[in-house]
């Protein structure tokens, strides 16, 4: 009589193999190792792939040292801009840790500007990234609710007045705006409850954007990283894993990252700020030119260019939203615009645009300057209008079936 004999699993024991034995009961470290060792990557990533990578270390940067400054900070308009210069004077490292997050902020905008203008010229928003696109723009969008926010946290005559001009732009929402308003500030002006309700949330968000960022990286992983050319990769010998290949790429990008970081925070950190932040707040002595962070600066100039109040901050808010549809706007079959002539020339005048609008939104709003913004800001909404027409009669130089 032959027994059908089936081996028996041998369960890992605790004491031969611990690591193991965690594994099997918390797969952490297999979904470490599957998405960050042997996650097939396309072989042909240049060094522009650094940037998402350099991104979530700039956000846990941010973390960390807002984390410290934090137990420092008290969100007190009487007391809010002492606890800046107590943590700059006489907390030991306050004035680094501060210098970190204040320039941190900065870079990180830097890194998610090229993080996005890389896939607006690649078309990694395309199908099937449609969804991973959208994330992205949701985190933008939370990154810039976050700036905002720490940026009145030093209650300097910026900070003050920045938040009046800001907060009063949702007064426009037909219906609920004014109260929506109202409910921001906590009463009829801004003030301490609004320094406090700001306060809570610069502190949460950044927990929010972990968790945003934890669906795009899962939103990547579905349908693997595009890649310079915009092809499909079908063939296994097409990938490689991402360790060591790209983990090296990754560590030297970073080297070079903190080369201009670590020079702002030690010779230059204000340099990116403005100096009258660096007076307490005054309600009763308004700036002659308020100007929020750098990295809102274009969209701010689409805000001034309108002289509608309510068609300016629809525009302001659409030049972000529009980005949403994207993918369904742009429906040309080649991603890359390496093989797009026309589309390639059209995205690097929306770059020299972005940055003119820039450079317009820290000018007065007066004369040329106001000009030079609505030609920009019309040429801004001119390059998503043209694409429908570009996908449909665009002729794409022939692109390769293979890397």
């Amino acid at each position: 009589m032959i027994h059908d004999i089936t081996p028996i699993a041998v369960e890992p024991s605790i004491t031969a193999n611990p690591v193991k034995w965690f594994d099997d009961r918390l797969p952490l470290i297999s979904m470490v190792k599957n998405g960050l060792v042997v996650y097939p990557t396309p072989r042909n990533l240049n060094y522009m792939w650094n940037f998402g990578s350099l991104a979530g270390i700039a956000l846990v940067l941010q973390i960390l040292t807002g984390l410290f400054l934090a137990m420092h900070y008290k969100p007190d308009i009487n007391l809010a801009f002492d606890s800046v210069q107590h943590i700059m004077r006489d907390v030991n490292w306050g004035w680094l840790i501060r210098n970190m997050h204040m320039v941190g902020a900065s870079f990180f905008f830097i890194v998610v500007y090229i993080h996005m203008g890389r896939g607006l010229y690649f078309g990694s928003y395309k199908s099937p990234r449609e969804v991973l696109w959208g994330i992205g723009v949701v985190i933008f969008l939370l990154m810039m609710a976050t700036g905002f926010l720490g940026y009145v946290l030093p209650w300097g005559q910026m900070s003050y007045w920045g938040a009046t001009v800001i907060t009063n732009l949702l007064s426009v929402i037909p219906f609920i705006g004014p109260d929506i308003v109202v409910w921001l500030w906590g009463g009829y002006s801004v003030g301490d409850p609004t320094l406090n309700r700001f306060y809570t949330l610069h502190f949460l968000l950044p927990f929010v954007i972990v968790g945003i960022v934890m669906l795009h990286l899962w939103a990547l992983h579905q349908h693997k990283s595009n890649n310079p050319l915009g092809i499909d990769l079908k063939k296994e010998s097409d990938f490689i894993p991402f360790h060591p290949y790209y983990t090296i790429k990754d560590i030297f990008g970073l080297g070079i990252y903190l080369i201009p970081f670590t020079f702002m925070v030690f010779y230059a950190p204000e340099y990116l700020g403005h100096t009258d932040n660096n007076i307490p707040a005054d309600p009763l002595v308004t700036p002659a030119h308020i100007v929020p962070e750098w990295y809102f600066l274009p969209f701010y100039a689409i805000l001034r260019a309108i002289p509608i109040k309510e068609l300016g901050v629809v525009a302001m808010f659409g030049s972000i939203l529009i980005l949403f549809v994207l993918p369904w706007l742009d429906k040309h079959p080649v991603r890359s615009a390496r093989f797009r002539p026309i589309y390639k020339w059209l995205f690097w005048a929306f770059i020299l645009n972005f940055v003119l609008l820039g450079w317009c939104g820290k000018m007065p709003p007066e004369g040329i300057y106001v000009v030079i913004s609505r030609l920009s800001t019309a040429f801004y909404f001119g390059f998503f209008a043209v694409l429908p027409l570009l996908a449909k009669y665009e002729k794409a130089k022939p692109i390769p079936t293979s890397i």
